[in-house]
């Protein structure tokens, strides 16, 4: 019988609040570690820091999300310095998944030697670039050719990849179908939900309209394992505790549907099963 895989919480789970944060919330809940998504926060780039935190929550850090987002552009310098830094933040504190974004088309030759770049730091260090889906940006009523060279990993060359059921929904795509055709190139899963709105609301998984439960079960039935990270949006959260419901919730869907089915007993001798 296969081990469950470690369910981690995103540090984009806590937001606004900082890295430091995402380490107690992940302890308090019964976490299994964090994915560290690297941003400003002087904190979420610091290896030594990040192992103080690891090692003071009892949480291990299972990724490290490079800072490949729009929001992030200022954070590490050019593109390939924030692939290398992050690879280099991962194995310093103790793990060899690094999730980033694909490239945008005008970011020259990073975009079009990505492929053969990120494969290149994988066979040389170890670290694993783990290229994640996103979807097609619309501008009025138009797709906006913003990623080279797509959005969806799923065709492209890419030896590992992250899925997200939050990207998907905008992308109007299937991610049964989606991780089922990815296989063993399915590396890490940003657990969420959502819906075709051009929103990327990365809701509680079972309140969007992705087939979240039947993607996990394939994950538990195929053996999988690599990591399942939170990523929920809760920075809409009501009220006291608003945001660790959330969390808790999403972390007991997570346990739920990929916890192994127990073996039916066997039948009683003389009797006839059925």
């Amino acid at each position: 019988m296969s081990s469950t895989p470690p369910i981690a919480l995103s540090s984009a789970s806590v937001y606004p609040l900082n890295v430091h944060d995402a380490f107690s919330v992940a302890h308090d809940l019964g976490y299994d570690g964090v994915e560290v998504m690297v941003t400003g926060n002087r904190v979420s780039q610091d290896a030594a820091q990040l192992n103080t935190l690891a090692e003071r929550y009892d949480q291990p850090i299972h990724a490290i999300h490079a800072p490949t987002l729009l929001l992030t552009q200022q954070v590490w310098g050019s593109a390939w310095n924030k692939i290398q830094r992050s690879a280099q933040l991962a194995l310093d504190t103790g793990c060899d998944v690094v999730v980033a974004h694909p490239p945008f088309r005008w970011q020259g030759t990073y975009a079009s030697d990505f492929a053969d770049g990120v494969k290149r730091i994988y066979e040389t260090v170890g670290v694993r670039i783990a290229v994640e889906n996103m979807y097609p940006w619309r501008a009025r009523g138009r797709e906006a050719k913003m990623y080279l060279p797509h959005w969806d990993p799923v065709p492209q060359p890419y030896q590992h990849v992250t899925w997200d059921f939050s990207h998907a929904a905008i992308a109007a795509m299937d991610s049964y179908e989606a991780i089922r055709q990815l296989g063993r190139r399915l590396t890490h899963v940003h657990l969420c939900d959502g819906v075709d709105n051009a929103k990327d609301e990365h809701l509680v998984p079972g309140y969007g309209t992705q087939r979240v439960s039947e993607s996990m079960h394939h994950l538990r039935d195929t053996g999988f394992d690599g990591v399942v990270a939170v990523e929920v949006a809760t920075r809409k959260a009501r009220g006291v505790g608003g945001r660790e419901e959330l969390l808790g919730e999403t972390l007991e869907f997570a346990r739920a549907h990929l916890a192994s089915v127990p073996d039916e007993p066997a039948a009683a001798p003389g009797t006839v099963a059925g």
